[in-house]
């Protein structure tokens, strides 16, 4: 009866939709802010905008294959209301109320505002439809019971910052672009690892690190952060690879400024 209680989907708070209370172009900001393509175009996809899934993603857990979250009816997300884009972002739950792996970085887009996710619902509903079918994830026995996420999100999921001083650079840092995610290290059960906070982690893959990004280990001006998220030129005249290419891709578009918060944020990380 415990396990059933701790592992219960949540019931969200009731919250008010509407088109005329929504802003088009602050959704597709948030969009870009969020890299919700990064992970969701099919693989080897320019199109930015297409959200067919099929990336595939390996992790000591098992390997995460991202669905279609297109507005296709059959395959992706096109029967779903605002309160399951919520439930969603905000849960880490689906309609049926499965609870979604963390893969998903809700852990995240937990703390995003609730009129940013409205934002981004609108821009949603002008996306395509894509008809490709989604495939399960390839998960090892015990790791493939969603019931059991309910425990780890009672430990792991907040909505609180880590950053002391809870400011748009601490947002759009930690909420939006998720930037710990990747970043951080993280414990024997996937959950970051807050004491270590962007000292740099393990490719989930296993194959190769993704570097710290601390202060006294980046050791780069805030003129050179926002350059290397404008460009992706580092100051050694290397160039981005990877994931963070589309990273990149996606912040670049956002406004100066908040991309001299984002360098801010990093360079209070001492």
């Amino acid at each position: 009866m415990l396990y059933l209680a701790v592992t219960e989907p949540k019931s969200s708070k009731p919250i008010e939709y509407s088109l005329k209370n929504s802003d088009l172009t602050n959704g597709e900001y948030i969009y870009l802010a969020a890299g919700c393509s990064s992970c969701h175009i099919a693989q080897g996809s320019k199109n930015k905008l297409i959200l067919a899934g099929g990336q595939k993603f390996e992790t000591p857990f098992g390997r995460f294959i991202a669905p279609n979250i297109s507005n296709s009816v059959k395959y992706g997300i096109g029967s779903w209301e605002f309160i399951d884009f919520y439930n969603a972002l905000k849960l880490g739950q689906s309609p049926e109320g499965q609870h979604y792996y963390p893969a998903f970085p809700y852990t995240s887009y937990s703390k995003m505002k609730d009129q940013d996710i409205k934002d981004l619902w609108t821009f949603w509903k002008t996306l395509p439809s894509s008809e490709t079918p989604n495939k399960d994830h390839e998960l090892p026995i015990l790791f493939d019971i969603r019931r059991n996420i309910g425990v780890w999100k009672k430990l792991y999921v907040s909505e609180e910052f880590v950053s002391e001083k809870v400011d748009r650079a601490a947002y759009i840092v930690e909420a939006l672009a998720h930037c710990a995610e990747c970043h951080t290290p993280r414990n024997l059960l996937g959950a970051l690892k807050k004491n270590n906070w962007f000292q740099g982690a393990q490719d989930p893959s296993g194959k190769g690190r993704i570097p710290s990004i601390k202060t006294k280990d980046l050791r780069w001006t805030k003129e050179e952060i926002v350059e290397y998220l404008n460009s992706g030129f580092t100051p050694d005249y290397d160039v981005v690879g990877g994931k963070m290419a589309s990273v990149v891709e996606n912040i670049s578009q956002l406004s100066l400024l908040d991309k001299e918060l984002i360098a801010e944020y990093l360079l209070r990380l001492k």
